[in-house]
């Protein structure tokens, strides 16, 4: 174990996923469940207050509604994606080979079907800690990485569990034809959390300073993601190699706020069939992001203390770096040049 997976796991928060950092970086076993203590009359659970704008999104709608992690794929075969239009927060992550694949967070609304769903990614549970316990759908897991599932804070709807929550479509080939509907999903995760947490964003009108910027191009070793300023849409449109990103539904993706946010990629032990480590995305800690807002960039830094805490970003003068309201794109990419671990 390297001493910067080292650091990492002495600040993890539970000992789920200390031990899931622990296997992720060479060996080891699951630790086991945490023991049940007894230290007098239980207190009274209270329910919290639901927030004035939704902390996902900057919005009014949704405030109370239940937390939706969903894996979608992101390789060429798998596009156009549906129901990205309508996720609150959308996770760009590296997986083997150097592609990348989407986790996309609903709560303030959701669409009628999403796709095409594919598995889960050992990184995809150190950023859900931050959610409190979000329903996670995917397609399934490698053997090695059920034990994690299982222990981590989340309520397992995959293809495993979600019964007809999961179908095919027609005129696409497997794998990229396995679509869900989220309402199903929701009725059917029972333990996942009743309503969206301070996860740290901060969404107002924009800091002062910024850089006018037309467009960024975020690069991986296998793949590449543009994000273009429209004046006339209020929101930065994504490219895959220069072609526009469609939604199947109709329109294009894109969002108000896209965050680059630059974190180190090293290796877990997971593996896929052909041999192609599984990245380690290190998402606690703190390190540097751009965030593109309003047909500006502002170079800022993000810092996440644990695993249970939210992600904060502040500009380079330290005060907070508002979000503008709506979708927010997270486009991780490794903290150097592009790279497969």
């Amino acid at each position: 174990m390297g001493s910067r997976t080292r650091t990492l796991a002495a600040v993890l928060g539970i000992p789920v996923l200390s031990a899931t950092l622990v296997a992720c970086s060479g060996g080891g076993k699951p630790a086991p469940a945490p023991a049940v203590t007894s230290g007098g009359p239980a207190a009274t659970p209270t329910t919290p207050a639901a927030p004035a704008t939704h902390p996902f999104t900057g919005g009014r709608s949704g405030l109370g509604n239940p937390v939706l992690a969903v894996k979608i794929d992101n390789t060429r075969p798998a596009r156009p994606q549906q129901g990205l239009r309508s996720a609150d927060i959308v996770y760009v992550e590296q997986v083997e080979g150097g592609e990348t694949r989407i986790m996309a967070i609903f709560s303030s609304k959701l669409p009628a079907r999403l796709g095409p769903v594919r598995s889960a990614r050992i990184s995809d549970l150190h950023i859900l800690r931050q959610y409190g316990r979000p329903a996670f759908a995917f397609s399934g897991v490698q053997s090695k990485m059920k034990p994690y599932i299982r222990r981590a804070p989340v309520g397992d709807v995959s293809q495993d569990n979600g019964g007809t929550s999961y179908f095919r479509v027609s005129g696409r080939p497997m794998p990229y034809n396995l679509f869900t509907s989220p309402k199903a999903l929701l009725a059917q995760a029972s333990k996942a959390t009743t309503g969206p947490k301070d996860i740290g964003f901060r969404f107002g009108p924009p800091p002062d300073g910024g850089k006018a910027t037309k467009g960024f191009t975020a690069r991986w070793p296998s793949d590449q993601m543009s994000f273009t300023w429209s004046a006339g849409d209020r929101r930065w449109l994504v490219s895959h190699f220069g072609a526009p990103d469609q939604a199947a539904e109709g329109g294009r993706l894109g969002a108000p706020t896209i965050v680059v946010q630059y974190a180190r990629t090293g290796r877990s032990r997971f593996h896929d069939f052909l041999g192609s480590y599984t990245p380690l995305i290190e998402t606690t800690g703190t390190g540097k992001a751009l965030v593109l807002r309003d047909g500006k960039s502002y170079d800022a830094r993000w810092s996440r203390p644990a695993e249970d805490q939210g992600t904060t970003f502040t500009t380079a003068s330290g005060s907070p770096m508002t979000f503008a309201p709506g979708q927010v794109w997270v486009v991780l990419v490794n903290d150097g040049k592009p790279r497969i671990p």
